[in-house]
């Protein structure tokens, strides 16, 4: 469980297993893992686990993966995904009638599910189908747009747009029912779909594991960014910071430090590190470096659906600073619980003044910690629970 949506999806199966008979399909690239297999069984018995072979490319192997894929109509950010191993175990299931209801975890998922509107197979009795969204892809794409200086990738990204927007409405509308995990996410597929096929549940957090720790002595000034590193977002969002935040934070804070904490660091995050700037790469613990933060910093400008690692800070106790877009979604309340800047001198500022004031600094700390403990993962995966019983009581 190492990005946000896994995180999400692992929580909410969790709590479904511990109530229902819940099978859970797994597909991953590459060769065969036992170990993954042995462990995927002992958390959820009755797991099928699916090696497809495929492998993930990276540099130029990915440039040519992607012209390969370029002909066909999905978007590449899912086509990628597709398995025929996959979509024949799915559609032996939906011809046995194997399940009460079906739950598509991801859109990317989708392309392994033949669907064709209104939730049935084509020759095939109907299992009810829910989409588990865990993004609005369409609008990631169109922020990518917006904000893509570089005219050649602004280009790519205006292709995988206009395919993602087709193939995303169209999957969408083939769901008998669709989870969002955001108002703002229900919002822009209600121009797809009736507003009524789609609910939100929010996201959560565990309380168990994210807690605040104890104040010991005067706080070091580190700001922290939490996320996974091979994902443009946040790629775009370190990169961001290093260049017209930090250096503003520095100038008032001379011995701030900045720590990027995350998974598979591109070479764009690597190039970043610098005598105030450290870039971890994959962590045993994420709890354990929040812990020694001062502020933590979620300074996106593109994104969707809502953003676990607020949450977690929130809940470990932390003063945290986000665009507007970062914190898209979630239950916070700027100058209560959390400071929003969208621009470079007031993001800024809000970070220097929380590494300057103590007192403010704890007052954002306990109000985060009493928000964020309204979500705890039992609580939000009832709300997931009680969605599946409707839907399939109703068809």
């Amino acid at each position: 469980m190492d990005s946000g949506g896994s995180i999400r999806s692992f929580h909410i199966a969790h709590h479904l297993a511990a109530h229902h008979d819940l099978t859970l399909l797994s597909y991953y690239g590459g060769d065969p893992d036992p170990a993954y297999h042995v462990e995927l069984t002992r958390c959820f018995p009755g797991a099928v686990a699916t090696p497809t072979g495929k492998w993930e490319p990276s540099g130029a192997a990915r440039a040519l993966d992607y012209v390969l894929y370029l002909p066909r109509a999905a978007p590449y950010a899912v086509s990628r995904f597709a398995s025929a191993a996959v979509s024949e175990k799915i559609a032996g299931w939906f011809r046995d009638r194997s399940f009460d209801v079906a739950i598509c975890d991801f859109l990317q998922s989708a392309i392994n599910f033949p669907l064709v509107p209104g939730g049935s197979q084509s020759g095939t009795p109907a299992i009810p189908s829910v989409l588990f969204q865990h993004n609005v892809e369409t609008e990631i794409w169109r922020r990518h747009v917006l904000t893509e200086p570089d005219k050649f990738k602004n280009l790519i990204y205006g292709v995988e747009f206009s395919k993602m927007l087709r193939y995303e409405r169209r999957t969408v509308q083939h769901f008998q029912h669709v989870i969002a995990v955001s108002v703002n996410d229900k919002r822009l597929m209600s121009a797809w779909v009736d507003a009524s096929r789609i609910t939100v549940v929010p996201t959560g957090v565990d309380l168990a594991q994210y807690r605040p720790g104890p104040r010991t002595g005067e706080q070091q000034p580190l700001v922290m960014f939490v996320g996974a590193m091979d994902w443009e977002p946040n790629v775009g969002a370190v990169e961001y910071f290093c260049r017209d935040i930090w250096p503003r934070v520095r100038a008032d804070v001379r011995d701030a430090r900045f720590r990027i904490v995350g998974r598979n660091p591109v070479w764009r995050v690597r190039a970043l590190a610098s005598d105030s700037v450290e870039v971890t790469g994959r962590v045993p613990s994420v709890q354990e470096h929040l812990g020694q933060a001062a502020v933590v910093v979620v300074p996106l400008r593109v994104g969707g659906g809502t953003r676990l690692k607020i949450y977690e800070a929130m809940a470990a106790g932390k003063a945290v600073v986000s665009t507007t877009v970062g914190a898209e979604g979630l239950d916070v309340h700027h100058g209560r619980d959390i400071l929003l800047a969208d621009d470079e001198a007031t993001f800024a500022g809000a970070v220097v003044m929380l590494l300057r004031d103590s007192d403010q600094r704890l007052k954002y700390e306990q109000a985060a910690a009493r928000q964020a403990a309204q979500f705890d993962w039992p609580r939000v995966a009832g709300k997931f629970e009680d969605v599946l019983k409707k839907v399939a009581l109703n068809s």
